[in-house]
């Protein structure tokens, strides 16, 4: 049967429609009322529930699935045993994680005892390096030996603000390695299961939605990895060249730190420059720790280079918009701004694309038949039900 697109058919699609909506009961109306009022509720208490671990979420789905090859390579070589070869995946990517944790914590303690134990020691060496400066020779003794009781009081707690941040990251950690585990053995079932749930009058912008979304969380993950990383090697670099101790530790607190909003690798090198220069007396290298890091770290590789890559990967936003969305989304939203700033404007451009588009569109009833043809923003033409 053939069925034309025009504007008689149309008018005769809105009456029907209209006509469905006036037939509606009492009861089918409180029934739809009630659902929607109860949909509304679960939803919002269940994004209560998870809103402290969202992040761990898609962190986790976007790694599973970027990380497949290597499940997929472990499944053949174990006989096709899907548990064990996404434990031994999760054990490449946590491991690594764990060890940097482990070892990080070890040097800021012996740091901390050392600080503790050496507080004379350290306040007279801190005093004698202010004094070579005329900037700081109105300081006195006794409000250096202040500050470094107060820096041995807060290093002394950290051990405790550790213990209390366990339960977060537990919590994380654990939604973290079963939803990537749960990726790993189940994408094709999750995968079924939500375009079954789609009726097919929505599949063209759903579609267009879903290549947005994994464009853009691909590139916004793979670029802040990747400039994460290569401001860590940046600054270890130059802890190394310049003999700063804790030149590891350093880099892996930048990588972390830089996640967050506002703080970033600045908050490392700063500090660092600041030790050079007071505590050393190396101007030169202070100098040069500030210039490089502010240069390469906050200028290039934060404002420039991440969103450049992150825009060229998800093949959905040109740089701006990546960098609009990277940046406002950090300070909008804090840490989960990073996938959430993207997504957002990579949704509103799947919208306006959909809405805008000139290419065929279809209706279709929910059996996924044709009901209307046309061609938006250009001449009606006909199609043939199946």
């Amino acid at each position: 049967m053939s069925v034309v697109n025009t504007p008689a058919e149309r008018r005769r699609l809105d009456r029907r429609e209209a006509h469905r909506l006036a037939e509606l009961t009492l009861p089918e109306l409180r029934r739809i009322i009630v659902t929607t009022v109860l949909f509304v509720i679960v939803v919002t208490l269940f994004l209560r529930m998870v809103h402290s671990v969202i992040v761990p979420g898609i962190l986790a789905i976007v790694i599973a699935v970027y990380t497949r090859p290597i499940y997929r390579w472990l499944r053949g070589r174990l006989g096709g045993r899907t548990g064990a070869a996404a434990i031994l995946t999760l054990l490449v990517i946590i491991v690594p994680v764990l060890g940097s944790l482990a070892y990080s914590y070890r040097e800021v303690v012996q740091v901390v005892d050392y600080l503790a134990t050496h507080q004379e020691e350290v306040s007279r060496r801190i005093d004698v390096a202010l004094r070579r400066f005329t900037l700081f020779s109105s300081v006195q003794a006794d409000d250096v030996r202040r500050w470094v009781a107060r820096a041995s009081g807060y290093g002394s707690s950290i051990p405790g603000q550790a213990r209390d941040a366990l339960v977060g990251f537990s919590v994380g950690a654990t939604i973290f390695i079963f939803t990537a585990f749960y990726v790993y053995t189940d994408s094709e079932e999750i995968g079924l299961y939500v375009r079954e749930k789609i009726p097919p009058r929505y599949s063209e912008i759903v579609g267009t939605f879903e290549h947005n979304v994994r464009g853009v969380l691909y590139g916004a993950i793979y670029a802040t990895l990747l400039t994460q990383a290569i401001k860590s090697v940046i600054i270890f670099l130059m802890n190394v060249a310049f003999g700063v101790p804790l030149a590891g530790v350093l880099a892996i607190l930048s990588f972390i730190i830089g996640f967050f909003p506002i703080v970033g690798s600045w908050s490392v090198y700063l500090p660092v420059a600041l030790w050079l220069f007071v505590w050393e007396g190396r101007a030169v290298a202070a100098i040069l720790m500030v210039v490089i890091g502010f240069l390469l770290n906050t200028v290039f590789i934060s404002t420039f280079l991440r969103p450049k890559i992150a825009a060229e990967k998800s093949g959905v936003l040109n740089f701006y918009w990546m960098f609009v969305g990277l940046v406002t989304g950090v300070y909008t939203f804090g840490l989960p701004g990073i996938l959430l700033g993207p997504i957002l404007i990579g949704l509103l451009k799947a919208a306006i694309d959909t809405v805008t588009a000139r290419q065929s569109w279809r209706l279709l009833d929910d059996e996924g038949d044709v009901i209307v043809a046309g061609t938006l923003g250009g001449e009606q033409a006909p199609l043939e039900r199946p």
